[in-house]
Formats: C-alpha cells, structure tokens, sequence
C-alpha cells in the first residue's frame, strides 16, 4: 500500500488566527475554568457552615499574593464568558454577522474584559 503526502487539512503552516476563532478556543477553556471556580465557592460557602477554623484556613490562602492573582483571574474568566455570552445572544437573534461586526464585537468582548475586571478589583478594594 502507498503512503499518500496529503497536506493537513486545515493546512496548519498557513493557517491564520482570526479573532473569532480565538475566542471561541477561549470561551470554551474559560468555561470548564469557570466550572471548578464555582465549585470552589460553593465549596468555600459551606467552610463557613463546618465552623471558623475551616474558613480561616480558605481565607488566609486568599490573602496570600497567589490567592489575590487567583481572585483576580477568576474575575476576568467570568467577565470574559458573560460578555461572550452576551455577543452570543446577539448571534442567536441574527444581529452581527457581518465581518466587520463580528470583529468588533471580539475586540470589545477582550479589551472589556480586563476593563471590567479592573473595576471589580478596584470596586472589591474600596470596601475592604
């Protein structure tokens, strides 16, 4: 039997990113992150019922430089994933399928994003 030298289809060397494609991989990844991420509070909400020693000991982790970093890239997976939900909404009733449209709405579906994260970090700082 002959071997056949069949390029890759798509052909991966020449294949260019687009906005779309990235956040599609994007909002799909940041979906199974934001899974565990509510399990972990949920699991964080009934340390609070097990009594003060299991609290603190979440706590004191979340104060930590990696539990702030942790805080804070779980804000902008679930910024991310609502404001793609939202463009979502918008695919579902017909509106935005243009090209440049749909390149827009990336671009502020990320720049949003880390906007939004921001404002809830600085929100989050002014009350504590």
């Amino acid at each position: 039997m002959q071997k056949k030298n069949n390029p890759l289809s798509p052909h991966l060397q020449i294949y260019k990113w687009q906005i779309s494609s990235l956040l599609s991989i994007t909002h799909r990844i940041v979906g199974v992150i934001n899974i565990f991420a509510i399990l972990i509070i949920c699991i964080w909400c009934i340390s609070l019922l097990l009594g003060e020693n299991y609290y603190q000991f979440i706590q004191i982790y979340l104060n930590s430089i990696y539990g702030k970093f942790l805080v804070i890239s779980l804000c902008w997976t679930f910024s991310f994933h609502i404001l793609n939900e939202i463009r979502h909404l918008f695919w579902d009733a017909g509106i935005g399928f243009e090209l440049r449209i749909a390149k827009l709405t990336g671009i502020f579906v990320f720049i949003g994003s880390f906007i939004f994260t921001i404002l809830f970090y600085l929100t989050g700082k002014s009350f504590f």
